[in-house]
């Protein structure tokens, strides 16, 4: 397996043709030893031509791709590396007429190759709770209202009206989730964090009436924005204000509009580079390559 490639040079001087490629996805992906994604088996037959597999348990022949991210992909993986590369290395992103400029794709094909990727860099659901110190803040996307036109305005939407939700969670010195919520009422945001944050953890978060009624499951400290309070005592929200204005650049400056729809996999591809921004280049890469189970079909991302 390929340990070094620091830039998008030394990518693809490491793999120089689509075999390197297909043995770096192989070496990843059985790396706790060969099995059939068709049963699961652990009996493999190898062809000679290295890029084709049998189970000699269901008798299945398959790629290396089967059940994965790549899975029908008519490009060739050295693209699909360029694209994790990219995404994984820019701290906003890449959008997808850059990438298919870059890649000499078309645009519908690198919207799709990028979306994949978002469903690989997606928050498992069974991630252990988030503990000890954890800030949480909500945010609105969705544009200012005195930049649109004035038949395109939302009446009362100083208060988010037509805007989108996002609340988010970051422990300290740890993990950031953030969650598209329905609204910032206080059932839902409670419906959010019970999940993803221990009891008895320190809740830090600002006067926002959604995080009322948390107080019994939480040690929870307030500071007041809306009076200049930024620190109490040495708590602070801080690390979740960043979040946000680190995700509206990506989504202003980089993307410059994103649907509702997606706005979930918009939010997972920026909260996974967060969460491994401290990773040199080539472990952040490989960290993706790991997480790349479970197919994506363009049918199923437009339904």
């Amino acid at each position: 397996m390929v340990t070094n490639f620091d830039s998008l040079f030394d990518l693809m001087d490491a793999f120089k043709d689509e075999q390197a490629c297909v043995d770096h996805l192989r070496a990843i992906r059985w790396r706790d030893g060969e099995f059939c994604p068709h049963c699961g088996g652990n009996k493999i037959y190898h062809f000679s031509d290295r890029k084709t597999f049998k189970c000699g348990e269901c008798r299945a022949r398959f790629s290396i791709k089967v059940g994965t991210i790549f899975a029908d992909t008519k490009l060739p993986l050295r693209k699909w590396f360029m694209a994790i590369w990219m995404i994984t290395n820019h701290p906003k992103g890449i959008a997808s007429t850059t990438l298919a400029k870059d890649l000499k794709i078309t645009q519908k094909s690198a919207w799709f190759v990028l979306h994949r990727l978002r469903h690989a860099a997606r928050t498992n659901s069974f991630n252990a709770p988030l503990k000890g110190q954890v800030e949480s803040d909500t945010t609105y996307i969705g544009g200012k209202e005195k930049n649109k036109h004035g038949d395109k305005r939302v009446a009362g939407s100083q208060g988010g009206a037509g805007k989108e939700v996002l609340l988010g969670m970051v422990e300290t010195g740890g993990e950031l989730r953030i969650v598209h919520a329905d609204n910032r009422k206080t059932g839902t945001t409670q419906d959010i964090i019970l999940p993803n944050v221990e009891r008895g953890s320190v809740l830090v978060t600002d006067e926002g009436g959604e995080f009322k009624g948390l107080e019994g499951d939480y040690v929870r400290v307030t500071v007041n924005h809306r009076k200049g309070e930024y620190v109490r005592d040495g708590f602070h929200s801080n690390t979740t204000e960043s979040v946000w204005a680190l995700l509206k650049r990506q989504i202003v400056g980089i993307h410059h509009w994103v649907s509702p729809k997606h706005l979930q996999r918009y939010a997972d591809e920026m909260a996974w580079r967060f969460n491994r921004r401290d990773l040199k280049v080539t472990p952040r890469m490989n960290d993706l390559f790991a997480c790349v189970e479970g197919r994506l079909t363009y049918k199923a991302l437009i339904a």
